[in-house]
């Protein structure tokens, strides 16, 4: 499929030029277990790093069936797979070609099972902690630009209190908007078309389907949420769509006084049944107006996708408002062909504890739909509206000095009267639908805010750490390994369950290992679901303290262990083998029975638990 991005587009969105991305981006190619392989990736405003979270999203699945036949019902939904879920998982270690990665382990398996073809996309994304603990903005904040493999997503944690001075927006981010056609000559009404290549009929928006089939690129038919093109001639695009339908293109010159038919593309599907805090979507892609004169335009690109995690939001200050929008990308007026159809509202989950927003600094939330482009001469189709887009909150909707909005974009009219009076569609639904609070259902069922390990003393390592919310949390696993790859279980701890608030925990290994040791947490849902945490290291390197004597020696070595826990002594030769000889063991000395030994030297082992000495000595 091929997709254009106007110049004026550009000058249009210019501003998120100029704001700050703090997210990685990645293509996910294989999953083999909880290694997957990734390409296409974007490391500009940040990195993928051991021990850090990202988030896995399948972002196009294989979701059209057999809905692929040369009618209305081409682009319809057949099963919603694994589109629009996504996990929130740390990396335990990865891999790099070139100074990028290039496969990324994860601490468990992923909650869902991505489908990986040639019909989905699947990225992984950074989720960076920004702050210690609480962070204020200090510019605009964005998203990379969907690009079909990676970007349309902004997503961040704070720990703590997150000021927000800046406005956030992923508006335009998402699904990509279908380009226009070759020139058509003038012809009649051609409403029966809703698939085709690219040559006399606009292009289709994009979806959550991932299509690679030349046959599927154009024509009237939807695909999924991204809205169809207009056909011959001059029928306008579709909207694309998301928790509601788009709107459809205007129904074009030629079919201007045949009541009931349209060459204008269709609206894209709404979604609104399956999205939820743990499955969300980027905006529809507009379907553009077709051409016979060579002045049409594109569709608009959708919202993107933005996630934000934190302990508190709160503005301070005066300003002039600050926003956080995922709004679709209007359709262009400056067309008299057919025009094209508005990008559908994106999707926007926050995750937060608590609300405090001054009323000398209000905010405004939103997920709107564009509004469809309008022509200038005569009655060729205007551009549909973009459907709405999502608001999730995890509290309750707030309201005092916010507003939260997820309008439908209005249909462009279809010809130069004024007052228009022949408008293209409208995005479905009722306004502010797609606006929801109190979910519980996110894909993080506990935020480690902290994980460390101290050696005490020799014989104690202190394990402390933090969570600050917690969801169905059954009890923490505490494990320990030499190598890194065998683990034993050292201490398990009874979690709190359910909490909004910082619950401190603490574990001690009574019995450390000597030298270098790896411990790692494991935390327990009550469904037995099992997540990894970072691992930390530990370096204990005292040593006994003994005495040993005479040395040289003839008949007689003594041990002296000035620790008087248990422990034991060996003796070996030049060439590391033991040698067993009668020893006398009282209290913290040992005495060691050289009569009649080969001359040479010999090392004396002392082991007491996981800490030990060696000495050399000399046998005469």
């Amino acid at each position: 499929m091929r997709y254009i991005y106007s110049a004026i587009l550009v000058v249009a969105f210019t501003t998120n030029l100029y704001a700050q991305a703090v997210n990685a981006y990645g293509k996910v190619t294989n999953l083999s277990g909880n290694t997957i392989n990734v390409s296409n990736i974007n490391e500009t405003n940040d990195t993928f790093e051991d021990g850090e979270f990202v988030i896995v999203m399948q972002m196009q699945d294989d979701v059209i069936g057999t809905n692929t036949s040369n009618n209305s019902s081409f682009g319809n939904l057949s099963n919603i797979e694994s589109a629009g879920l996504y996990d929130i998982i740390d990396i335990v270690s990865h891999t790099e070609s070139g100074g990028v990665p290039n496969t990324i382990t994860f601490s468990r398996p992923l909650k869902f099972t991505p489908n990986i073809s040639s019909n989905t996309s699947v990225q992984v994304i950074s989720f960076p902690t920004l702050g210690s603990p609480d962070y204020t903005t200090t510019a605009n904040m964005t998203a990379l630009d969907w690009d079909g493999n990676v970007g349309g997503v902004l997503a961040f944690n704070v720990d703590g209190i997150f000021t927000l001075a800046h406005d956030i927006s992923a508006d335009g981010n998402g699904f990509r908007g279908g380009s226009t056609d070759k020139n058509q000559t003038s012809g009649g009404c051609e409403d029966n078309v809703f698939i085709s290549t690219w040559t006399t009929r606009a292009y289709k928006g994009e979806g959550i389907y991932k299509n690679t089939s030349s046959s599927f690129e154009a024509a009237r038919g939807k695909i999924l949420n991204g809205g169809g093109g207009g056909s011959a001639h001059n029928g306008g695009g579709g909207g694309g769509g998301n928790f509601t339908a788009g709107g459809d293109g205007g129904v074009g010159w030629g079919c201007r006084n045949t009541s009931g038919r349209s060459s204008g593309g269709l609206g894209g599907i709404a979604l609104s049944t399956h999205i939820s805090s743990a499955r969300v979507f980027l905006g529809g892609g507009a379907g553009a107006g077709e051409r016979n004169n060579g002045w049409n335009t594109s569709g608009g690109d959708g919202g993107g996708i933005i996630l934000i995690k934190a302990n508190e939001v709160r503005t301070s200050g005066f300003c002039g408002g600050i926003s956080i929008t995922a709004d679709g990308e209007n359709g262009l007026d400056i067309g008299n062909d057919g025009a094209g159809g508005a990008g559908a509202g994106g999707s926007i989950v926050i995750e937060v504890n608590s609300w405090n927003i001054s009323g000398t600094c209000p905010i405004t939330i939103q997920a709107n739909g564009g509004d469809g482009g309008s022509v200038n001469s005569g009655t060729h189709g205007g551009g549909g509206g973009g459907g709405q887009g999502v608001v999730i909150y995890s509290i309750a909707v707030p309201t005092t000095n916010t507003t939260t909005n997820t309008n439908n974009g209005t249909g462009g009219c279809s010809n130069n009267s004024n007052p228009c009076n022949s408008v293209a569609g409208t995005g479905g639904g009722t306004n502010g639908s797609g606006v929801s609070g109190g979910s519980t259902g996110g894909p993080l069922p506990i935020l480690l805010q902290s994980f460390d390990a101290e050696l005490i003393k020799e014989s104690l390592v202190e394990l402390k750490w933090v969570t600050s919310t917690e969801l169905n949390n059954s009890h923490f696993i505490v494990e320990r390994s030499q190598d890194g790859y065998d683990w034993e279980e050292v201490a398990k701890v009874l979690a709190e369950g359910n909490s909004v608030t910082n619950i401190d925990y603490v574990a001690y290994d009574n019995n450390p290992l000597y030298g270098v040791s790896y411990y790692r947490l494991k935390q327990v849902d009550y469904d037995g679901t099992l997540t990894v945490f970072k691992i930390k290291t530990i370096i204990n390197d005292q040593e006994l303290e003994a005495s040993i004597f005479p040395n040289p020696t003839k008949d007689i070595l003594n041990v002296v262990i000035e620790d008087e826990n248990t422990y034991q002594v060996k003796l070996y030769n030049s060439v590391g083998q033991l040698i067993e000889l009668p020893m006398t063991y009282s209290g913290n000395k040992v005495t060691l029975n050289t009569t009649g030994m080969e001359k040479g030297f010999y090392l004396v082992v002392v082991e007491n638990g996981n800490t030990s000495l060696t000495r050399t000595v000399i046998i005469e």
